[in-house]
């Protein structure tokens, strides 16, 4: 049975992707801070496996890997996926606590779950597996009041390709994920703040158009590797990469 690691699995893309791996035969880690909606996916499938850990707990972190590592054997796939958006402002009036909280989730949190999965990935036989960072449209363009979003959105994606190519003597694998506007708590959120403001409500496209996109690149063979994939609301003005 193949394994992947979910980080902020407990809601929204983390959810979403966590129950498609789980009805595909995978061994799913949920991991999140919120125990009883771990347990809630838990009670619907007997291949998951809950972790309460907060990513920017560094020690808390270590031992949810290492106890997933002990029940499944192996780690296969790592989707690094927690994360945060902290109220929008310009960036001189924003409480310098959000910046923060938005690097100890956004940045280290995902760099520590990266890192405790390569020294896995690295260590185990047969060498290797795969690390899928959730970026964001964010690690294209801002959207408006966004910098500590945006800043450490844009620091993944040089995550992904340091990890990309200090992966390759080992068979490990990186790719981003950049998602703009699926259908979460998150983004609705987002929705209510620009129906109460009269601003155009961004397009949205369904969680599980995102979670299928994982699932395509995880299910690649290490030889094979989606570096960056892109999935946005059909409507979503264009954007670009550089």
């Amino acid at each position: 049975m193949k394994s992947i690691l979910i980080t902020g699995a407990s809601s929204g893309i983390g959810r979403a992707t966590a129950e498609l791996f789980l009805s595909e035969g995978w061994r799913v880690g949920i991991l999140a801070r919120r125990g009883d909606l771990l347990e809630e996916i838990a009670a619907k499938y007997e291949n998951a496996v809950p972790l309460i850990a907060d990513v920017t707990d560094m020690d808390a972190l270590q031992a949810a890997f290492d106890s997933f590592v002990g029940k499944a054997g192996r780690l296969d796939v790592l989707f690094n996926n927690a994360g945060m958006f902290t109220p929008a402002g310009p960036i001189d009036e924003i409480p310098i606590e959000h910046w923060f909280d938005s690097v100890a989730v956004n940045l280290n949190g995902m760099f520590l779950a990266a890192r405790f999965a390569f020294s896995i990935m690295r260590g185990q036989n047969p060498q290797g597996g795969r690390i899928i960072n959730n970026g964001s449209i964010s690690a294209h363009v801002p959207r408006p009041g966004s910098v500590t979003y945006t800043t450490t959105k844009h620091a993944i994606t040089g995550l992904t390709k340091s990890l990309s190519l200090d992966g390759r003597p080992y068979d490990i694998a990186c790719g981003q994920i950049d998602i703009g506007n699926a259908e979460t708590p998150m983004v609705a959120n987002l929705k209510s703040k620009a129906l109460a403001e009269g601003i155009d409500v961004p397009p949205t496209m369904e969680v599980n158009d995102a979670a299928r996109s994982v699932l395509h690149m995880a299910d690649l063979p290490l030889s094979a590797n989606v570096q960056f994939m892109t999935v946005m609301a059909t409507k979503m003005p264009y954007i670009g990469r550089g």
